[in-house]
């Protein structure tokens, strides 16, 4: 197959995977949600493998992790529910670093955005580790993007994982254990 066809198939595949994903989180949410309640009340492990898998492929649906935290907060216990939730943003955030690259999008990029392009690769290339952190901690802007263009300049995965690691690390420990806090307060655990 050549390298044109793969990127056209691994497009038309990500398009038809994000499409229906977003067609059952906006259309049969309820679905999703008897899924994860069905799966935690079978078994803890069930349902801890279940909301692993919805986190892993999560970035392909472009769908805020923030949606599958606060929904995994009412079925997991936050000890469980962290752990699973960074494992789950890692994984994706990698799938997109590496789709990123995968498709060569630097190319299109570079052809129709050089100059921004650039700017933008300097500027990750000084400072990129603290604006990734920066970037995954604030809860307005999507994780994925910082990753796609990372992906994109070929920043260091390493950097790029580390930096989401503590950002995304550090809002989804507030979200979870203060979530979980409320929960027992309100007397709904």
């Amino acid at each position: 197959m050549s390298h044109e066809r793969s990127r056209r198939v691994l497009t038309a595949l990500w398009l038809l995977g994000a499409g229906f994903a977003i067609w059952v989180f906006v259309f049969r949410r309820e679905a999703l949600e008897g899924l994860l309640e069905g799966a935690a009340g079978t078994s803890l492990f069930v349902g801890a493998l279940v909301y692993l898998l919805l986190g892993c492929l999560r970035s392909f649906t472009l769908i805020p992790a923030t949606s599958l935290v606060l929904l995994g907060t009412v079925f997991l216990p936050p000890w469980l529910l962290f752990p699973l939730t960074l494992a789950g943003i890692l994984a994706s955030s990698a799938a997109v670093y590496y789709f990123a690259e995968a498709l060569h999008l630097d190319e299109l990029l570079t052809k129709q955005h050089a100059g921004q392009l650039e700017r933008v690769r300097t500027l990750l290339e000084r400072h990129g580790f603290p604006i990734v952190v920066g970037w995954a901690f604030f809860p307005l802007v999507p994780t994925d993007l910082i990753c796609y263009l990372a992906g994109v300049i070929r920043m260091s995965i390493a950097k790029v994982l580390v930096g989401v690691a503590i950002g995304e690390g550090a809002i989804c420990a507030i979200y979870i254990f203060v979530g979980d806090s409320l929960l027992r307060a309100l007397g709904w655990r």
